[in-house]
């Protein structure tokens, strides 16, 4: 059994509100995002970006998956209300803050609400 104390690792979640719409339902831009997320972040990417677009009436949006050294970068994007959710997990440790902020101004977010677990 592990100690108390023992960390695994920090999963953040970033939801965006009122996202420019040009940004959130472009794969390119979406593409771009996760490069540059990973250099913010001082993370290596493993593999190909994942992009895809699927779903059905008010559930159509593109989702993204990004596997990097410490684990993953996963997003959904939401075409109908211009969101963005975005969750971030690393046994690396990182400043949640930061992630949130860096979404925020990339996807050109009016708002956002950011959620932290500690992984033990």
């Amino acid at each position: 059994m592990a100690s108390k104390n023992w960390w695994w690792g920090r999963s953040a979640s970033v939801d965006l509100h009122n996202c420019d719409p040009e940004l959130v339902k472009n794969p390119e831009e979406i593409k771009k995002f996760v490069k540059e997320l990973t250099k913010v972040l001082k993370m290596k990417r493993v593999g190909p970006t994942e992009v895809k677009r699927f779903g059905h009436g008010q559930l159509r949006g593109y989702s993204m998956m990004q596997f990097i050294e410490t684990s993953t970068i996963v997003a959904h994007f939401d075409e109908k209300a211009n969101r963005a959710f975005i969750d971030v997990f690393s046994c690396k440790k990182y400043n949640a803050n930061t992630v949130a902020k860096f979404c925020k101004n990339f996807f050109k977010a009016k708002s956002y609400s950011l959620y932290v677990e500690e992984r033990k």
